[in-house]
């Protein structure tokens, strides 16, 4: 678990840690591994919502385009940690006040997911209006997991949006990109 780290590439285009309107502005990161889930030691660069087994990392954010990337790690249980909570009110609520309406999240380093109530989904669905959630990369286990909770009624997954190459897109692009795949979806 230790070696799985958030991606590097964007960081050229956005640094969360620098942007006074990120909920994780003015975090620094050390080396020393103090962060786990279920006892096993995890990067430190993963940021931390408040949750014992799921972390993030927003990769980019753009104002003027309304959205943001933001990698997951590790297990999403809304079983017993109400992880779907953590996300909506650390990250998503504060993005949120800033007029973010499109949301990519990537979800290859999910290694779990446990559903419970849609609460948090519904009220973000109705939170972005006219705005949506893609998951890109997800595994297929938790896509069926997915479905059996009927996250498909508010997150976007699976088909197109399984891009194994995203990280050799720049942002902008990679937005572009999934906006068309959703519209055509929507359309």
């Amino acid at each position: 678990m230790h070696e799985i780290e958030p991606t590097y590439n964007w960081r050229k285009y956005y640094i969360s840690e620098n942007d006074r309107k990120s909920p994780f502005y003015g975090r620094s990161y050390g080396q020393a591994y103090e962060d786990t889930i279920y006892g096993y030691y995890i990067d430190p660069n993963w940021d931390s919502i408040g949750s014992e087994t799921l972390y993030c990392k927003i990769l980019m954010v753009d104002y003027s385009a309304k959205y943001a990337v933001i990698e997951l790690f590790g297990e999403w249980n809304d079983t017993l940690h109400n992880d779907s909570m953590y996300f909506k009110r650390t990250v998503v609520d504060h993005l949120l006040k800033y007029g973010i309406k499109y949301y990519i999240l990537i979800g290859e380093n999910i290694l779990q997911f446990h559903g419970g109530e849609t609460d948090y989904y519904e009220e973000w669905f109705e939170d972005i209006e006219d705005g949506w959630i893609a998951a890109v990369s997800i595994r297929d286990f938790i896509m069926v997991e997915f479905r059996r909770y009927h996250l498909d009624s508010y997150i976007n997954f699976g088909g197109t949006l399984q891009i194994s190459n995203w990280r050799t897109l720049k942002p902008n692009p990679f937005f572009e990109l999934i906006s068309n795949l959703i519209m055509r979806r929507l359309g």
